[in-house]
């Protein structure tokens, strides 16, 4: 029996039905990721699951006894609490049981309230809170109000672990997490035994988190088992089906028309009834809800740049006595896609601004290039007036924008970020998080500008849009500094990253930044292998190692065991390659994430594994290989 079952639900807000006699069941163990437009309902689809809000129409059942924990996108907490006393609300029946049995009444049912207690584990609630605690690294005395977002969102998260509910619903999760915390977050709810609900579109965390995909289009909830590469072939599949579908409905309906203008009596039997077919084509097609068309962008670059955009040189930045940057070194391009990435509290923001010429170093120099024309993500947000119009908004004072050297109409401009006329008139406070994301967007698109700075810009931004922006940064003329904790987002647009590997694990120091070529994927890779070399090179002291001792060989005999392995390992390579090879042949049939889905997860888990086994396989003949010469 299914945890909780949405039946014929409707909801509906104004005009448009956000649920439209649609349903829902969730098994337990199922992590369910819930994807769609912007706007089109999946928070208050969240909400409802959560039983903070109701349905127009239909019902919602609950296995009895169910418990369930809701965190939404922004925790909102009493600034001026504990982390330890948030997250102890997590337990607040337990609590607030003891406290009544601890001072308890003539007349209180104490076998009662210690049977209840027992079941709760409220004698022991504390150190629940601490263990909570300790394992998502917060401090409990520390004050809610001065922490930053993502360590908030590890508050809500510890709140939720605490009660131990069997369904988890989360709303965004990922945002404001930096990449160790999405990849800890990933591992954490991985490991969750309840079943959890969770909406993102952060594709990488979808496809590492969710055992099954169920997007919301047009008030309707459809599910597809597996990945999301999956999810992505079998929806492709239906979008060309239902547009032959509905093209063969208006060709009938035309024909009809035709044949109703031409005046044709309608006396006999026979013509009555293709009247009445008629007017049941026509019924059909004024219900019918077209899919939301696709949003628009088009960036202005301005006026070239320079060649050179800026150039550092063994610059450093320190702040009451902390090293943010130490001694960097880079040059950045006209043309540059450069992504800077790093944990929360880095310096990312401080590096932007050191190169954009908003801040002086402490020490080494940066010379820009000429002619720059800097549009900036993160400064547009700061100023976005909840209380002014989506018209005023984009274009202050003014009916008209001008984007590439052509002239627009505001109403015409918002209908490409898939903003209807009718809303042109209402205030920014109206949209979803998404929703004001594309205003911002809309923005920021709507400046002349050959240098762009997105600061965080996939936050609350569907899929959709999200590959849309991703192919018009790939085309964008000009040069994009983009800070992102989204991994496919980065690795699709960027030429190379500039990553903070102050980390004393990886061999770090503080404030060190280094440029790599390719993306987030590739300088995890590279770290990676940085990091396995410091463990495995040979600890020596001054002790050990004579003054003037000269350098050593480079290249030494190999053992004979050694000889073997290096002659083994290319067939070891070519036998992972080739069931990598199988493996992704076969989960590319989304046949088997109906038929098997247990086999799916385990051949997708196998991948993983395969991958790691090859990287290692790889270090190694290349550390063997090298002695042999």
């Amino acid at each position: 029996m299914a945890l909780l079952t949405l039946l014929d639900a409707h909801l509906a807000y104004g005009h448009v039905p956000l649920l439209d006699g649609t349903a829902f069941a969730l098994d337990a163990g199922e992590r369910v990721a819930l994807i769609g437009r912007n706007g089109a309902g999946k928070s208050s689809l969240l909400k409802i699951l959560a039983g903070l809000e109701k349905v127009d129409d239909g019902t919602l059942q609950l296995q009895q006894g169910i418990s369930r924990f809701y965190v939404p996108q922004e925790p909102a907490f009493d600034p001026a609490a504990t982390v330890f006393d948030v997250v102890g609300e997590g337990v607040a029946e337990a609590r607030r049981l003891r406290e009544r049995y601890e001072r308890h009444a003539p007349g209180d049912d104490l076998d009662a309230l210690q049977t209840r207690l027992e079941a709760l584990g409220g004698w022991t609630w504390e150190q629940r809170v601490q263990e909570t605690l300790a394992t998502l690294h917060l401090d409990g005395v520390a004050a809610v109000g001065a922490l930053s977002g993502g360590t908030k969102k590890r508050v809500a998260l510890a709140q939720a672990l605490v009660a131990r509910p069997e369904v988890l619903l989360l709303d965004e999760p990922t945002n404001h997490l930096d990449l160790d915390a999405i990849a800890w977050l990933q591992g954490l709810v991985t490991d969750w035994r309840g079943a959890l609900v969770f909406i993102s579109h952060d594709r990488a965390f979808i496809d590492a988190v969710a055992t099954r995909i169920v997007e919301l289009d047009r008030g309707v909830l459809r599910s597809y088992p597996g990945a999301y590469t999956a999810y992505e072939a079998s929806k492709a599949r239906e979008l060309e089906a239902e547009a032959l579908a509905h093209a063969r409905a208006d060709k009938l309906l035309a024909q009809e028309e035709v044949w109703v203008r031409k005046g044709v009596e309608a006396r006999r039997t026979r013509s009555v009834g293709r009247v009445g077919r008629l007017e049941r084509l026509r019924a059909e097609r004024a219900s019918r809800r077209e899919r939301v068309g696709q949003v628009r962008l088009e960036l202005d670059s301005g006026l070239p740049s320079g060649k050179i955009v800026a150039e550092l040189k063994d610059v450093s930045m320190r702040f009451d006595g902390a090293t943010l940057i130490d001694r960097f070194s880079a040059t950045f391009l006209r043309g540059d896609k450069v992504g800077l990435v790093g944990p929360n509290g880095a310096g990312k923001t401080t590096l932007l601004k050191l190169i954009l010429g908003e801040l002086q170093p402490t020490s080494g120099s940066v010379r820009r290039g000429s002619n720059l024309q800097v549009a900036y993500f993160d400064q547009l947000r700061e100023g976005l007036d909840l209380d002014a119009t989506l018209g005023d908004t984009i274009s202050p004072g003014s009916e008209w924008v001008e984007v590439g050297g052509k002239r627009k109409h505001v109403m015409s401009y918002l209908g490409d970020f898939l903003f209807s006329p009718e809303r042109a008139n209402s205030p920014v406070r109206t949209l979803s998080g998404g929703e004001r994301n594309r205003v911002l967007l809309a923005r920021l698109f709507a400046l002349p500008a050959n240098v762009i700075v997105l600061d965080e810009p996939t936050n609350d931004l569907d899929i959709e849009t999200l590959e849309l922006l991703e192919s018009l940064l790939a085309d964008y003329a000009g040069t994009a500094f983009l800070v992102s904790h989204d991994r496919r987002f980065v690795d699709n647009v960027v030429t190379s990253v500039v990553a903070w590997e102050g980390d004393p694990a990886y061999g770090g120091r503080p404030g060190l930044w280094r440029e790599y070529e390719g993306g987030i994927t590739d300088w995890l890779m590279q770290r990676e292998r940085a990091r396995v070399a410091a463990v495995s090179a040979p600890v020596t002291t001054a002790a050990t190692v004579p003054a003037a001792s000269p350098p050593a060989a480079s290249k030494s005999k190999l053992s004979y065991k050694e000889q073997r392995e290096l002659e083994a390992l290319p067939a070891r390579i070519e036998a992972l390659e080739a069931e990598q090879t199988s493996i992704a042949e076969l989960t590319a049939d989304p046949a088997l994430y109906v038929s098997d889905p247990q086999r799916a997860t385990a051949l997708h888990r196998r991948s993983a594994q395969i991958e790691d086994e090859l990287m290692s396989a790889l270090e190694r003949w290349e550390a063997l290989a090298s002695r042999v010469g």
